[in-house]
């Protein structure tokens, strides 16, 4: 039998081989509710078209707002090292589709001598008539080189290689979401923290307004001196308020400058004017905990890296078989001149098949076979994790946003009745039917309402933000990025 037809049937039979060994993946079921336990009330309208996600932040209806997330989009550093990341994956990939293919390389090398005659062999040689202390050498070759896939170990490895550039992609996408997200939630705060801070302001004109008048009183001797301490008192308590809130207001600009991808500063100007709290868009059919599987990419994350983790227990127990190999080499050597390198005498030829077998060394491979199958055990617990807390996020999310919309309003209202209260009392302390006390109470009582109000508008502000974050929203699912399903 020709040495040729071995081989021929070899490789015949690795490129017919449907399977590779290890497991194949499966994406594993999980058993989720039909909906949020907070999703009829989170949902005010439900009869309406579902909330669109893509854009979530739009839905605010604040241009600046959508301006920044959109420059913050653009420009952030995290998102570039996260593309950075996406490139090495796609790199692997690369690699990985490589080993796959035959590998061949051209080889050459031209080479010059002079032989010293002082030497044992130049003596010898120096005596052979006709002889030439000048030597030349030439040579070029072409070797090909092919590692025959015959177990799969090559394509599990290839199939771990696309599930980690798989995850990349959604990663990236997680951090796009992430920086969205994060961006919108520093812009509402920012906001809170300019309303909180022109209520205390106008708390402090109020105040010293009430304390000229205390004053004028003392000095007509209608007032008493404890009373002027009281209200100086009251003063210093609200004025003590504004550096706090300017310092977060500050820190706050500061971090959004830096969500931009810009040097803190950058942007103060634009964003000096006390402009209104976002208004909550509504969430309407926001769909089910399933539908983060499929929306969430920081799951399609848990997901690939589960696929990665089980094709390489393939790639552990390809160790158990033997690794087969072609070779070849096809060039021309001469060592007399330039112009003899490509006759048919200076022509050679080789070819090679290798074999690989780690017979005795199955204890290492067992080892590295539980390895990979507790990587693959870890990887399902992480990804059936990520799921719960997924659900979890929106559960909060929806339940925050419900009742801190319920405070707000709650707080609007006794808000309104609080003011009425304090002109009444202040009215009355101007006719001498009210103490000071009364005025100074109501002024503190307005006081903590307003702010508690503005408090709980950007909570609920920010709970929307949090909730279509936890929707999986601001991406649109490509068909060629594969999702996990239940």
């Amino acid at each position: 039998m020709s040495p040729v037809r071995p081989i021929t049937l070899l490789v015949t039979a690795s490129l017919m081989a449907g399977c590779a060994v290890g497991p194949d993946y499966q994406r594993p079921a999980l058993a989720l509710s039909d909906r949020y336990l907070s999703q009829p009330a989170a949902e005010q309208t439900p009869a309406t078209a579902p909330t669109r996600l893509v854009n979530w932040w739009e839905s605010f209806n604040d241009p600046v707002l959508t301006g920044f997330v959109t420059q913050a989009l653009e420009q952030n550093l995290d998102l570039a090292q996260a593309a950075a990341r996406v490139t090495q994956a796609r790199a692997g990939l690369g690699a990985a589709n490589a080993a796959l293919l035959p590998s061949a390389s051209i080889d050459g090398q031209a080479a010059r001598a002079y032989q010293s005659v002082e030497t044992p062999l130049g003596q010898v040689l120096n005596s052979t008539p006709g002889y030439d202390r000048y030597g030349s050498a030439y040579e070029l070759n072409l070797n090909a080189g092919w590692e025959i896939d015959v177990f799969g170990g090559l394509r599990r490895e290839r199939e771990a290689a696309l599930a980690e550039y798989q995850a990349s992609k959604a990663g990236a996408i997680a951090t796009r979401l992430a920086i969205a997200a994060q961006t919108a939630d520093i812009y509402i705060t920012l906001r809170g923290l300019q309303a909180r801070l022109e209520i205390a302001n106008r708390q402090v004109e109020t105040q010293q307004g009430l304390l000229q008048k205390v004053r004028l009183l003392y000095g007509k001797g209608l007032a008493a001196r404890y009373q002027v301490q009281q209200t100086e008192g009251a003063l210093a308590q609200v004025q003590a308020s504004v550096p706090v809130l300017q310092t977060g207001l500050d820190a706050a600009m500061n971090a959004l400058d830096v969500m931009l991808g810009t040097p803190p500063g950058t942007h103060r100007t634009q964003l000096a004017g006390t402009e209104r709290i976002p208004v909550v868009p509504p969430i309407n059919a926001s769909g089910t905990p399933a539908d983060l599987l499929r929306r969430r990419p920081d799951l399609i994350v848990a997901e690939r890296r589960l696929a990665a983790s089980n094709a390489r227990i393939g790639v552990a127990i390809a160790e158990y078989y033997p690794k087969l190999s072609l070779s070849a080499l096809l060039g021309s050597a001469t060592a007399v001149s330039g112009g003899n390198l490509f006759t048919g005498g200076a022509s050679q030829s080789a070819a090679v098949l290798g074999l690989r077998w780690r017979l005795f060394d199955v204890g290492r491979i067992n080892a590295q076979i539980d390895q990979a199958k507790g990587q693959e055990a870890e990887a399902l617990a992480a990804y059936r994790q990520s799921v719960l807390r997924a659900t979890e996020d929106v559960e909060n999310a929806f339940s925050a946003l419900v009742n801190r919309n319920l405070q707000a309003t709650t707080l609007a209202g006794g808000e309104a009745s609080l003011t009425q209260a304090r002109q009444a009392s202040f009215i009355a302390y101007g006719k001498g039917t009210a103490s000071l006390i009364d005025v100074l109470h109501a002024d503190e009582t307005l006081l903590q309402a307003s702010d508690a109000r503005a408090q709980a508008r950007t909570e609920s502000a920010r709970a929307a933000v949090a909730a279509f974050k936890a929707l999986g929203g601001g991406w649109q699912v490509p068909e060629t990025l594969p999702v996990a399903s239940r």
